[in-house]
């Protein structure tokens, strides 16, 4: 079994959340360690400072990095920033390339589309989304398409305006979809892989259950079903998919908790198997790995199991490419979690292994 490059993003300053919590970032940057399956152990290789990378996205090749820089202000503006870097794997390191100005506040997620020619940013407290050029030296160009949400919803505390949280791109790359905790809606775009330029399809885009905040979709690998996760009611909703009838049409809506839970928690993160057949999502407070099997037929969702996440706020996981490992960063208790995954059944289980990571907000297998 070939090692793997996993990398981390972590909080290294203090960050004021949507929620009003200040979180004390403790990190130093992005680390990179490598991942031998077979012995279930992680090396330390690396560490690059870099402010406050809450997420991160990798080329398929492995050359090159790019990461969001949360802030609330950079250079005298609103903004934060989005930064590029030159992955060098055998040494298990990364070099600074460039940033730019992301021209909003707060940058959450960055998104490369299908044919890896453009980054797109969203700016989750100002709610707008910004779209970058990647030069053949892994480098960003400066923003060629900005584009300003508007609207609220129910939840006087959390959705007073936008808050832009993910993009996804559709296997055709000629949709975007942006979900927006703050106006409950998954906002569409058609997008032009030519000249990076989006413009919103209202047809294409569909409402949430208000005060649901959806955060983020997974587009399954059936291309026929659509899964979103709401942060703050706690639910995954399916839905069918169709990119050549522009269909996004919700069809079940699955809570992540367990019956009678009655503590604070909010979701954060979704992910489907590589095989299709289960979902998993993440709960802060009750802070566990929410399991799930797909119906091959239906898409409808069936809940499996809780798995405890071994750690407090599991802010973010990833499964490695063959399907046979789950991370899960705990952002509140500074360390990262291995669970081996069941293929067949779909259940995960606690390895044993843990890696020390000082506010880890997102992990990605390289």
């Amino acid at each position: 079994m070939e090692e793997r490059i996993v990398l981390v993003g972590t909080y290294t300053q203090p960050i004021r959340f949507g929620t009003g919590r200040i979180l004390e970032g403790k990190g130093a940057g992005i680390y990179c360690f490598r991942f031998d399956p077979e012995a279930k152990t992680f090396r330390f290789i690396s560490t690059i400072e870099t402010v406050n990378p809450s997420f991160l996205v990798a080329t398929k090749d492995r050359r090159f990095v790019y990461a969001v820089n949360e802030l609330k202000e950079t250079e005298g503006q609103a903004s934060g920033r989005v930064s590029a870097f030159a992955l060098n794997e055998a040494m298990g390191r990364l070099d600074y390339l460039n940033n730019q100005l992301t021209w909003g506040t707060d940058p959450c997620f960055v998104e490369l589309d299908r044919l890896e020619r453009w980054a797109v940013v969203a700016n989750f407290m100002s709610g707008s989304v910004s779209v970058y050029p990647i030069f053949g030296d892994g480098s960003l160009g400066p923003v060629v398409c900005h584009i300003q949400h508007q609207g609220s919803s129910v939840d006087p505390a959390r959705q007073k305006g936008p808050h832009a949280h993910s993009v996804i791109f559709d296997t055709s790359n000629s949709h975007v979809f942006v979900p927006d905790l703050g106006m409950d809606r998954m906002v569409a775009y058609d997008f032009d892989a030519a000249t990076g330029t989006m413009v919103p399809n209202e047809g294409f885009g569909s409402a949430s259950k208000p005060g649901s905040g959806p955060r983020y979709m997974e587009i399954h690998p059936s291309g026929r079903f659509a899964y979103t996760v709401n942060e703050l009611d706690s639910t995954v909703a399916a839905s069918f998919f169709d990119s050549g009838t522009e269909t996004l049409q919700a069809f079940q809506t699955i809570s992540t908790l367990p019956a009678g839970f009655t503590g604070q928690s909010s979701c954060a993160d979704l992910h489907i198997s590589p095989s299709g057949r289960h979902l998993y999502a993440s709960n802060r407070g009750h802070d566990s790995i929410a399991v799930f099997a797909i119906d091959a037929n239906s898409g409808e969702l069936s809940l499996l199991t809780f798995e405890p996440a071994r750690g407090g706020v599991p802010r973010n996981f990833a499964i490695d490419p063959s399907g046979d490992w789950i991370l899960v960063a705990n952002q509140d208790t500074d360390n990262i979690v291995l669970f081996a995954v069941d293929k067949e059944s779909g259940l995960i289980e606690f390895t044993g292994t843990e890696l020390r990571v000082p506010t880890p907000v997102c992990v990605r297998f390289a």
